[in-house]
């Protein structure tokens, strides 16, 4: 039986994650909270906006109202990446070799471990930044489409053009797939294995009944699960082309609340569902069976993310009721 070791931080949590195997909850004041042999509160921003774990798993990356940038590590260290400046930082980014990106209205940097620094200005407000997994290229999410930047040479930016405004933006885990979540309630997706400039294939992935506000991609990238109905949206991304032509599986079917938050299982083909009432379930994806992990609590759950192992799964709520459940008691 699932065992709930809770934490009640009085704000809205807006990420959580493992540093090393040790749980922070993002909070929207700009507090980020450590347990680590005790609870230790690291006042990071004047207003928390944006989050990213770095891609060793080690820190954490976040950007907020104040226009600072910073890292917190596993043990605590605190990295001012960019002081405070008049513009609010609204997507960060990590990715391979140290890479951060961050986006403050049209204008994304992405600062290297090796000093290097780079701006990339869309005609738009960016609104979601990700690294894809091989090569240093950055996609930024804006209205009416996605640019793909090569983040070292002089090559121009390829354009993903779709209209309507992209909120947030994910690589696939095998980099075969571009997928953003859009502000009316859809998900829209490109295949990046075409030939060069052939024509672009897209991916319309419609009919939810709320906007998708959370994405998570299963640890092959075989399935990306989605926030916004009834039940967890999963889409098959196996075949060459995605979900294209197919149905998605619906997964912990619930009559009388949405789901708000998804996060699948790093080793395993299952998926954590956070719903609206707090209720925490986890499914199978292969043949729907559900285990209850946590019960109703406070407020709608808004962050969920398993440590390495996929034994432990740190939650966080609008309400501030927190925890971490140890799935194998």
């Amino acid at each position: 039986m699932p065992t709930v070791a809770p934490i009640d931080l009085d704000d809205h949590c807006l990420a959580t994650g493992f540093l090393d195997e040790v749980p922070v909850f993002a909070l929207a004041s700009g507090q980020v909270v450590r347990l680590d042999h005790g609870t230790h509160r690291h006042e990071m921003h004047d207003g928390l906006l944006a989050t990213a774990a770095t891609w060793d798993g080690r820190s954490l990356i976040s950007g907020g109202e104040d226009g600072k940038v910073m890292r917190l590590d596993a043990d605590g260290t605190e990295t001012i990446l960019r002081p405070s400046a008049r513009k609010w930082v609204s997507a960060v980014a990590a990715g391979p070799q140290g890479a951060v990106a961050f986006g403050e209205g049209r204008v994304a940097t992405v600062l290297l471990a090796d000093g290097y620094v780079r701006s990339f200005e869309e005609a738009r407000t960016i609104e979601g930044l990700a690294f894809a997994p091989k090569g240093l290229r950055l996609a930024m999410a804006r209205y009416n489409g996605v640019s793909l930047a090569f983040v070292h040479g002089s090559a121009p930016p390829i354009e993903f053009e779709w209209k309507g405004a992209h909120n947030q933006v994910m690589f696939s885990p095998d980099g075969r797939f571009l997928v953003t979540a859009m502000q009316e309630n859809a998900l829209h997706g490109w295949k990046l294995d075409g030939k060069p400039g052939g024509e672009q294939r897209h991916m319309r992935m419609t009919g939810y009944p709320a906007k998708v506000k959370s994405l998570s991609w299963s640890n092959k990238g075989k399935w990306l699960a989605s926030s916004g109905a009834p039940s967890a949206i999963v889409w098959p991304f196996s075949g060459k082309d995605g979900p294209m032509g197919k149905g998605p599986l619906e997964l912990g079917q619930r009559a009388d609340t949405m789901v708000t938050c998804v996060a699948c299982h790093p080793i395993e083909d299952l998926v954590a569902i956070g719903f609206g009432d707090g209720m925490v379930l986890a499914v199978r994806i292969a043949d729907s069976k559900e285990a209850l992990l946590r019960r109703p609590g406070k407020g709608p759950i808004t962050a969920m993310a398993w440590n390495k192992p996929g034994r432990l799964l740190a939650f966080g709520s609008q309400a501030g009721d927190c925890g971490v459940i140890d799935i194998a008691g």
